[in-house]
Formats: C-alpha cells, structure tokens, sequence
C-alpha cells in the first residue's frame, strides 16, 4: 500500500514561512536539491493545496528553460512537470487542469484511503493547512521534516493543528546535510 508522505522544511524555531510568506530563508543548495529530487522522483503523485500548488506552478513547469537554472533545478523542472497532481481548492474549479493535475474540492477520507490502495509509489503532501487536515483524518504515514538551521521569528506554524492530542513518532531516519538542514525522518504509526 502506498504511504502518504508529508514532506517539509521548517526553520529551527517551527515556521514553514514568514509571516509574508517568505521561503527565502530556506537554504536549498545543490547537495539538499539533489536529495529532493531523488527521493521525489519515486513518488507517485503529490497532494497539494491551492496555495502550494500555485507558487510550483508560477515557476517550475519552464523553470529548465531558463538560463540561470543549475542542472539540478532543471532536473526537478522535469519531476514536477510529468508527476500527477492533486490539488485541494475550494476555489478552484474541480476536474482536469494543466500539469498533469486533478483539482478536487474537499478532502474525503475514504477517496484518499482509496488512493492509498493503487499501484504506484507513495504520495508527497505539501502545504501546511492541507497537512493539518490529513493529519486530523489519520491520513499521514510519514513525515519527512526538513530543519533549516534559521530562526524565522513569525510566521505560519509548521502543524496548525486544533487542540492537544500528544501523540509519539517513530524515528527512522536522520541526515544532516553540508549547509546545516537536518532530515528528520518519522514513522505515524503508533510508537
């Protein structure tokens, strides 16, 4: 079965942004881009909010068209142009849209426990408010959280998650990359 797989970076003090959204502190350099696209290229698809999903597709579906762009950015161009989307938006109008992308209205349960039984590698989340809500349904197997040794000040929360439900994780990985980022690596299944 395949594992939804929460993928995202933070800086030291538990923000995933600014508080004017800012992701320019986050201290992505060849070797950590490289371990990105590695581990996403064996993915099948990524689940998205509106938000995330747009700023990808602001940039990266020409982003190896552009001069300026490294070998590993071209690379990820590629990933993130062939991989199948989902993108969550009560905006957007729900069915086809470019990029190999579905746009679904609403997190159902059932409709993402049913995709999880697919054939195909497992399934990257992204965005903080979207992750809040499969965490809430129970529908996260993984996270793969990403340190950035900055200390932001203000911003979105890493997990706005409603209430206090401790709840212990499975460590099973960790890697420090050269620029100071820390891979932490948990298992949800109940430790």
């Amino acid at each position: 079965m395949r594992k939804i797989v929460l993928m995202m970076s933070v800086s030291l003090d538990g923000y995933m942004e600014g508080p004017g959204r800012e992701i320019d502190w986050h201290l992505v350099d060849d070797e950590l881009h490289q371990h990105m696209n590695d581990v996403i290229r064996t993915m099948g698809g990524f689940l998205d909010g509106r938000v995330t999903h747009e700023l990808m597709a602001a940039y990266w579906p020409t982003a190896d068209e552009k001069p300026e762009s490294t070998p590993v950015e071209a690379e990820f161009a590629g990933i993130w142009r062939d991989m199948p989307k989902i993108v969550f938006s009560r905006t957007l109008e729900p069915g086809p849209a470019p990029w190999h992308t579905t746009v679904m209205p609403e997190v159902s349960p059932e409709a993402i426990r049913a995709l999880k039984e697919l054939p195909g590698g497992d399934l990257c989340l992204g965005g903080a408010d979207l992750a809040a809500t499969f965490i809430e349904h129970g529908l996260v197997d993984e996270s793969r959280i990403y340190v950035h040794p900055v200390l932001v000040g203000a911003g979105r929360q890493t997990f706005p998650v409603s209430g206090f439900d401790p709840r212990t994780l499975r460590l099973v990985e960790t890697r420090t990359f050269g620029n100071g980022v820390v891979l932490l690596r948990h298992s949800w299944d109940q430790a």
